[in-house]
């Protein structure tokens, strides 16, 4: 396994220990900020003019603004951030109870970072409880023509017969309901899907897809799509960025030995396709002198894949991944990262939604803006860097 330091990531100094310390401590303060308007409530998906507004809790973001409040919580062990967070895990029982907006393999996205992260933080028996009634109804949506978990909507809708890429992250859920429940099923079926997942997505020249279309007759893959890149045949970069972290994340779950290389292929592409200052454009079709929008949390996922795996390999692949998630970390706290509560009520800048062109079926929405899963990896690496982290995935 080998990562590319292009000439920009040489050349890019990386973030230090000190850096790493204080750029936290004003994520903290960040979060704290939030906590009268939004702790029995949950910020919008996205922001406008840099400012979350409320949302109710049927988003298939909302676990990541919980996740956030218990980094905070974790970072500082403060009782205000833990009582914020408690407040929205029973809200979370309450959504898989009645189902609401359930239809979904983002049922990982919204439990590990909330119920999973209670639980492994504080013991909670309600929390776990929880999570495994979110790891049963996600187990549900897994079509065993095909060999995939279904990403939206109704089971029996032949039009929604496909997985996309973004479920790597939610894999982790299923893992964990293996370990403390002791059935096998739920690692079996993840294992299942990413082994048809990274069959498909994964270009030649991996490059990714976003989504990918089975044949409900048969299960044989038809064809990938896009939803939220530029078209079918571009690569979008927060989905290059779901790649790294969910193969380093499959890694960590299954030890699969061809993960390794696989997860250097994709992280190379990402890397190798990042313009001169080192914060990726919403799409790779886009490079130096383009005037359309950055995606800054499409890096600080990658940050996270790369920490992640480091934490899997040898040294010396370790080191490498250490270093270049240090790298990006530095561009996103010196050009990405809101300083103060007056500046915005997120963490990172700059980040994209949707963007529209004649090649998808997306609409422009929370574009150049913050967004909770920007601003949850962001404060997530930063975790990372400054100590040894038990992942909430």
């Amino acid at each position: 396994m080998e990562l590319t330091l292009t000439p920009a990531l040489a050349a890019q100094p990386a973030i230090t220990d000190e850096e790493v310390r204080t750029a936290l401590d004003t994520a903290i303060r960040q979060t704290e900020s939030c906590l009268e308007e939004f702790s029995l409530q949950f910020k919008h998906t996205f922001s406008y003019d840099n400012f979350y507004g409320p949302a109710p809790n049927d988003q298939w973001t909302n676990g990541f603004w919980t996740g956030e409040l218990w980094l905070a919580y974790e970072n500082t062990g403060r009782k205000e951030f833990l009582e914020a967070a408690r407040a929205q895990v029973e809200s979370f029982r309450s959504r898989i109870d009645h189902n609401i907006e359930t239809d979904t393999h983002d049922l990982g996205f919204l439990y590990s970072p909330s119920c999973v992260a209670a639980y492994k933080l504080t013991g909670d028996l309600r929390a776990r409880e929880t999570a495994l009634l979110a790891a049963k109804k996600l187990a549900s949506r897994f079509h065993e023509k095909g060999q995939f978990i279904q990403a939206w909507g109704a089971l029996d809708n032949r039009d929604n017969y496909r997985l996309i890429i973004d479920c790597l992250l939610n894999l982790p859920l299923l893992f964990w309901a293996s370990k403390e429940t002791g059935d096998s099923k739920f690692e079996k079926l993840a294992k299942a899907h990413l082994n048809t997942a990274l069959n498909v997505v994964i270009r030649p020249d991996y490059s990714t897809y976003h989504t990918y279309y089975f044949d409900p007759d048969t299960g044989e893959p038809v064809k990938g799509v896009t939803h939220q890149g530029y078209s079918a045949d571009s690569a979008w970069s927060r989905g290059q960025s779901w790649g790294v972290y969910g193969i380093a994340l499959g890694y960590a779950y299954t030890q699969n030995e061809t993960y390794p290389e696989l997860f250097s292929h994709v992280t190379n592409y990402f890397l190798e396709h990042l313009p001169s200052d080192l914060i990726p454009y919403w799409d790779f079709t886009f490079t130096d002198g383009s005037t359309e929008p950055r995606d800054s949390s499409a890096s600080a996922v990658v940050a996270c894949g790369l920490l992640e795996a480091a934490r899997h390999l040898p040294e010396k692949e370790a080191d490498t991944c250490k270093q270049i998630a240090r790298k990006l970390m530095k561009v996103l706290v010196d050009r990405c990262s809101a300083q103060s509560p007056e500046e915005s009520n997120g963490q990172l800048l700059h980040g994209v939604y949707g963007r529209k062109t004649p090649y998808n079926d997306c609409i422009d929405h929370g574009i150049d803006e913050c967004n909770l899963w920007g601003d949850y990896y962001y404060v997530e690496a930063l975790t990372r860097l400054s100590k040894d982290w038990n992942p909430y995935w």
